[in-house]
């Protein structure tokens, strides 16, 4: 049965996805998209007019995927410290996740181009995290709206700065699936454990 609708439109959203992510959006054509989706152009632009919109709905189904994906402290222990460990070992799980480094090349490499996609991307990735973990700091250990901020500032960077750059410049291996219920069994909490600690 062909795909209509939202069906066709989220079909093709998918499909475009995977073509921006493995061409960049200036080789990417709106005639691979169509291709791969199996549907005409016709059909392609009646969704989306044009390459700019269909790579800016991208990036919203992208973050939609992230924040679905990351969910809240909360949502994986009852016990704060063990929370927030998992919460970070997901978030940078996800982040080197080959996707998720493939996204942040296409995105950074479009910034002129698309400065507000640019900005959606970095909101989702950092800003969104940020105010998650800040506010599960405040309520889980009681601190003040600016000792949870400063908190999760610090806590982010001793999560992201030993792994997240090398992995972005092409320095690491990128993984190439990652589960959304549990953290793959080798997957080192080591560097969040630390920071935990000076957390407790």
């Amino acid at each position: 049965m062909a795909r209509r609708g939202d069906q066709l439109s989220e079909h093709i959203l998918w499909i475009a996805k995977d073509v921006f992510l493995e061409m960049g959006f200036e080789r990417a054509s709106m005639d691979v998209v169509a291709g791969r989706a199996e549907t005409s152009k016709r059909s392609l632009y009646a969704h989306f007019e044009s390459k700019e919109k269909l790579f800016l709905a991208v990036i919203d189904l992208v973050r939609g995927l992230f924040l679905s994906r990351l969910r809240m402290p909360g949502d994986y222990s009852k016990r704060p410290a063990e929370a927030l460990a998992m919460f970070c070992g997901q978030y940078l799980e996800i982040l080197l996740y080959e996707g998720s480094i493939q996204m942040c090349r296409v995105s950074m490499a479009e910034t002129v181009r698309f400065p507000a996609g640019a900005a959606q991307y970095f909101d989702v990735l950092f800003t969104q995290v940020h105010a998650r973990l800040s506010a599960y700091l405040k309520t889980a250990f009681g601190l003040s709206a600016r000792a949870s901020t400063a908190a999760a500032h610090r806590l982010l960077g001793q999560v992201l700065y030993p792994r997240f750059p090398p992995a972005l410049f092409g320095m690491d291996r990128l993984a190439e699936s990652f589960d959304r219920e549990s953290l793959a069994p080798d997957f080192d909490l080591k560097t969040d454990s630390q920071s935990r600690r000076r957390l407790d």
